[in-house]
């Protein structure tokens, strides 16, 4: 790779799970107008396409220090039962708010730790959520594990209940860089999870690495690869560390200086991707990787991949609703975050109110910018033939590609343009371009972390 364009592209960027990103919400939806965009986008999506669901389960036994989720420490497990009691009171009061049986097409439990819950309480409040709602044909189930703490009961309970997909976080297998992040798992842990999890039917297995943390070196990387590829897994999400620790203050446990730099922190990527290819997986969008016999990679070679808040999917909702503190639900035409304090969340949804805390209704400037923007995240290319697709925000987005056409980052055609495979590495930088309201006022302090 070019080191000039590596130096030259890496400035902070959005990871654009959202467009407006979140900073840039206006905030501009009370909480009856967020009821009528639920019920709007409910009525219009819920016979064909049915609702993805995402449930956030916050709590963790320890702080891996370069997280950027909600997350509350404890080791008090009497915390369960409250906090799943509220679950399923925030779902009732939407069930109520739907006026008719919901058609649920994807569930991911997310974190925090999902598995820091035993599997019995897991099952009561799944069973209380699919108790009100009906199942689509080809649904998909999906969790997040750690390694330490999944037993064969989480596996075998959450199977038996449609679960068919988990993702097991691993960072890295390096004891040092281990250490430093507080995020210590054995490569046997990972095995023995990773092989009862196959045994008991479980379709897709990913494995979250991140490249850019404190201490890694390319050794580190070649170690945690060689290790990926004796399991194998189905998909591999291989992000880079984002380091703001004005964000997130557990990050100070280590400075700058312990994180590899700009061309070096690249090559760390370089490296993974390489072998991984070597291995057979293929790139996916940003940041993902998959097996050729992956759902993931058929729906990109088909162009139908999506991205929404839980990542990369192949099922397309356009309603996605999050349960749980902090949250965020997006109607395609709303969104919507709860509250991120626990003890908030519970006060507001025991007065029986939905727990939302900011929110944002789209414009039709939004709106054109976001499919243009999702089309670049999930297909590589994105055109504008279409009067619905213009907009004068898009012209202007268009305008700021000269450079990097120059740059070899993408190619143009009237009404067209396609990310060249050096294009891919900078994703978000392309991106960034179509970002009306981050050009239209520039943050004036750090807001979001580095593109590489």
């Amino acid at each position: 790779m070019d080191n000039s364009l590596i130096k030259k592209y890496n400035v902070q960027a959005p990871r654009y799970t959202s467009y407006p990103t979140v900073p840039y919400w206006e905030n501009n939806l009370s909480k009856d107008q967020w009821k009528l965009e639920v019920k709007k986008s409910f009525d219009k999506t819920n016979a064909n396409e049915g609702l993805s669901l995402y449930i956030h389960l916050p709590f963790c036994q320890s702080l891996c220090t370069y997280c950027g989720c909600t997350t509350r420490i404890t080791v008090n497990h009497a915390v369960e039962v409250p906090y799943l009691k509220a679950i399923l009171k925030e779902w009732e009061m939407y069930v109520d708010l739907f006026g008719a049986k919901p058609r649920i097409r994807e569930i991911h439990l997310g974190g925090g730790t999902p598995t820091f819950f035993s599997p019995a309480n897991l099952k009561e409040m799944l069973e209380g959520i699919l108790a009100k709602a009906e199942i689509c044909e080809n649904y998909e189930f999906s969790f997040e594990a750690h390694p330490n703490n999944t037993t064969y009961e989480h596996l075998k309970t959450l199977r038996d209940l449609g679960f068919t997909r988990l993702s097991l976080g691993i960072q890295d297998f390096d004891p040092k860089v281990q250490e430093i992040v507080n995020r210590i798992q054995t490569f046997v842990n990972v095995e023995k999870v990773t092989k009862q999890a196959r045994e008991l039917g479980y379709k897709s297995i990913n494995f979250d690495l991140i490249y850019g943390l404190p201490l890694q070196e390319k050794s580190s990387v070649i170690n945690t690869i060689h290790k990926v590829n004796i399991l194998k897994p189905d998909r591999i999400a291989l992000y880079s560390y984002a380091h703001v620790p004005w964000v997130k203050p557990g990050q100070r446990k280590f400075t700058e200086l312990d994180l590899p730099k700009d061309e070096e922190k690249r090559k760390l990527y370089e490296t993974a991707r390489a072998m991984l290819e070597e291995s057979g997986y293929a790139e996916i969008g940003m940041d993902h990787f998959a097996l050729k016999s992956d759902s993931l990679f058929k729906a990109s070679q088909l162009k139908k991949l999506h991205r929404n808040f839980m990542g990369y999917t192949h099922n397309y909702t356009e309603f996605m609703l999050g349960l749980g503190v902090s949250s965020i639900s997006d109607t395609w035409n709303a969104f919507a975050q709860n509250v991120k304090v626990v003890e908030e969340y519970y006060d507001i949804v025991n007065k029986g109110e939905l727990p939302i805390f900011r929110g944002h209704l789209l414009n039709e400037e939004d709106l054109v910018l976001r499919r243009h923007i999702l089309n670049i995240m999930c297909k590589f290319e994105t055109s504008w033939v279409e009067k619905g697709e213009q907009c004068a925000s898009l012209y202007n987005a268009v305008g700021r590609l000269k450079e990097m056409e120059a740059d070899g980052l993408i190619q143009r055609y009237p009404f067209k343009l396609i990310v060249t495979e050096e294009g891919k590495k900078f994703i978000r930088n392309i991106c960034m371009a179509f970002d009306s309201r981050l050009w239209s006022n520039t943050p004036q302090k750090e807001i979001f972390s580095k593109v590489i």
